[in-house]
């Protein structure tokens, strides 16, 4: 079963901007950080940015100033609004969540399935 379900990529121009969504199931519960992390090919995944339950946020050096992570705890979705985005953003964005399963009340970080993010020089 999907846990998070990601939406917001697609194809932009330097410079531009683009706004990514990540929507947990009902399914899990209790969500505690949530985050954004990303893959480029070739490369290791990296983070992104990251925030808690209360907003506390953290944010990768390359785009500290340029991104920005936000939650709705109502809703159970985090967002990432990525502006003056560069060549370098260009990755496959991934959806994180440490929260509970309903099925099992187990405590496991979750992952989106991702969605890719291509900005054009």
């Amino acid at each position: 079963q999907v846990q998070l379900v990601e939406s917001g990529g697609g194809l932009v121009q330097a410079g531009g901007s683009l706004r990514l969504s990540c929507a947990a199931s009902r399914n899990i519960f209790n969500i505690n950080a949530m985050g954004w992390y990303r893959q480029a090919p070739g490369k290791q995944r990296e983070l992104v940015a990251t925030i808690t339950r209360g907003g506390s946020t953290v944010y990768a050096g390359s785009v500290k100033g340029r991104f920005t992570i936000s939650r709705d705890n109502a809703k159970n979705t985090v967002y990432l609004q990525m502006n003056s985005l560069k060549p370098e953003d260009t990755a496959v964005y991934y959806c994180s969540a440490n929260a509970a399963s309903r099925a099992t009340f187990s405590i496991n970080d979750y992952w989106g399935q991702g969605t890719q993010v291509t900005v054009s020089s």
